[in-house]
C-alpha cells in the first residue's frame, strides 16, 4: 500500500480508537498483519500521530484545563481536587508501564494477544453494562481519592495490546460507581499524561525516533498527526454526548465481532 494512504488511515485509526473502548494499540497491530507493512519502519509515525490525538483532548476540553490551571494558581479547592485525581490516576499506569515494559513490548508483536484482549473485553463491557448500574455524573473533581486510584490500577490493564486504555479505565470507573459522562471523561483527561509518558518512554529507549531514525518521511507523518488530530476531535465530543444516553454496548459488541474474526483468520490462515 502506498506510504501516504496508510499514514492517512493510521492516523484516522489512532484518533478514532484512542478514545473509543476498542483498542487503538490493538487495531494498528492488526493493520500491520492485515496491509503487511513493516512496523519497524512506522516507529517514529506512530509516537508522533499520538501528539495529534491528545492535541485534540487538549483543544476539546481548552476552558476546562484553563479554569483549572487558573484555579490551581488561585488555591481553588475543585481544581486541587482535579489535579490531584488525575495524578492519582496516572501514577499506576506509571509505575506498572516503567516496570513491565519489556513484557509489554514483547506482546506488542502478537496479533493473538490482540484477538483475545479484543474478544474477552467486549464481553466483560457486556457483562458490566447489565450487573452495574451507572452512578451521579458529578465530575472528575468529585471522585473520592480511592476511586481515582482503583481507576488508575484499572488502566493498567491496557498494557495487554488490545485491552484498550479507553475501555479500562472506562469500566474501572463504572464499577466503582461513576456515571458514564465523567468515566468516558476521565478516561479522555488520563490519556494526556499517559500517552505523552509512553512518548518519553519510548523516545528515551530510542534517541534515534527524535533524529528521523526510520524511513518514514516528514510528510506522512504530517498527514498521520492531522488525521489523528481531526478524528479524535470529531471523536470525543460525538462518544461523551452517545454513551451519555445510551451506553457501551455497541461497542463490545464490534471488539467481540473483530476480535472473533481475527481469530478465525488467524487459525484459517
Amino acid at each position: 500500500m502506498d506510504n501516504t494512504l496508510t499514514a492517512i488511515l493510521l492516523g484516522i485509526l489512532e484518533g478514532m480508537a484512542e478514545f473509543l473502548p476498542i483498542s487503538s494499540t490493538g487495531h494498528l497491530i492488526l493493520a500491520q498483519s492485515f496491509f503487511g507493512y513493516d512496523p519497524g519502519q512506522w516507529k517514529q509515525f506512530n509516537v508522533v500521530i499520538q501528539l495529534g490525538a491528545i492535541l485534540a483532548v487538549m483543544l476539546n476540553y481548552w476552558r476546562l484545563f484553563w479554569d483549572m490551571g487558573t484555579g490551581l494558581l488561585r488555591r481553588d479547592p475543585t481544581s486541587w481536587r482535579f489535579a490531584r485525581n488525575i495524578v492519582l490516576g496516572f501514577l499506576p499506569a506509571a509505575v506498572i508501564g516503567l516496570m513491565a515494559k519489556d513484557v509489554i513490548n514483547e506482546m506488542l508483536e502478537s496479533p493473538l494477544v490482540v484477538a483475545w484482549a479484543l474478544l474477552l473485553g467486549g464481553i466483560a463491557i457486556l457483562v458490566l453494562e447489565r450487573v452495574v448500574k451507572p452512578g451521579p455524573d458529578n465530575g472528575v473533581a468529585a471522585l473520592p481519592m480511592r476511586t481515582a486510584v482503583a481507576i488508575g490500577f484499572a488502566q493498567c490493564l491496557a498494557m495487554i495490546p488490545g485491552t484498550s486504555r479507553s475501555a479500562s479505565s472506562i469500566l474501572g470507573a463504572l464499577a466503582m460507581g461513576t456515571g458514564r459522562k465523567t468515566a468516558a471523561e476521565f478516561s479522555f483527561f488520563l490519556a494526556v499524561p499517559t500517552m505523552l509518558g509512553a512518548s518519553v518512554v519510548k523516545i528515551a529507549d530510542d534517541p534515534a525516533l527524535l533524529s528521523g531514525g526510520t524511513t518514514i518521511g516528514w510528510w506522512e507523518i504530517g498527514l498521520g498527526f492531522t488525521a489523528a488530530f481531526v478524528t479524535a476531535l470529531l471523536v470525543i465530543r460525538a462518544f461523551v454526548a452517545y454513551v451519555s444516553k445510551h451506553g457501551f454496548a455497541p461497542f463490545a459488541w464490534y471488539r467481540i465481532v473483530i476480535g472473533g474474526g481475527t481469530l478465525l483468520w488467524l487459525t484459517l490462515g
